[in-house]
């Protein structure tokens, strides 16, 4: 039997703590919900998350790898990006799940393409459903209606979350001293800068479907 690749090894461990780390934030922010439906949406969301952690806990330990070893050099900066970006209120909480969501969708669509095919079927299994999308992008289109000044607020909002998850994105980056999250994505003819550029182009596409400026 061949050796697990490194790099599987390596995103695998990334990408589950991403989704572990996103339940906890997603099941307490789902406190700021304003209402009994609003609350189970979002508690609908981490329970998603956690399902995702275990498909990816599970192939990490098929590929002889322990998930808690795999997930350990990207628990600071996932936890530096929650950290600095902890919503205040209800509209803030959505805005966050609808771009950080997204964010993760985009950046496991583009990694994809250098994987074999039961891996590269895994992780785009673990894109989110998009009902959650569509859900979250109503509850912020609502929030501009209620308020118009809301727009300005959450579109700040907005582009501080991206830009603080493309920093602890060039920080697990800079931090990969095996270089296997690089030469993953350089497998499909791309580099981090080019990955980062894409998933900023995409973001700002869907701030301006969600009524946000860009």
């Amino acid at each position: 039997m061949s050796a697990p690749d490194p790099a599987v090894t390596d995103l695998f461990g990334l990408v589950a703590y991403g989704e572990l780390l996103a339940f906890d934030r997603l099941a307490a922010d789902a406190r700021l919900a304003p209402d009994l439906r609003r609350r189970a949406a979002l508690s609908e969301m981490a329970a998603a998350e956690i399902a995702h952690y275990r498909w990816l806990a599970d192939r990490l330990g098929a590929l002889g790898a322990t998930p808690e070893a795999a997930m350990a050099p990207y628990v600071d900066a996932l936890r530096a990006y929650h950290d600095s970006t902890e919503p205040r209120d209800w509209p803030e909480a959505v805005t966050k799940a609808y771009v950080g969501d997204a964010i993760t969708d985009d950046f496991l669509r583009e990694i994809a393409g250098g994987l074999d095919g039961p891996d590269r079927a895994l992780l785009l299994d673990v894109l989110h459903d998009s009902r959650y999308a569509e859900f979250a992008a109503v509850e912020i289109r609502a929030a501009i209606e209620a308020d118009p000044r809301m727009a300005g607020r959450l579109s700040i909002w907005a582009r501080r979350l991206l830009g603080e998850a493309l920093s602890q994105a060039r920080r697990v980056a800079a931090a990969d001293d095996r270089g296997a999250l690089a030469a993953l994505i350089g497998r499909d003819g791309g580099d981090v800068s080019t990955l980062l550029r894409r998933l900023t182009e995409a973001h700002t596409a869907r701030m301006v479907a969600a009524g946000l400026n860009n």
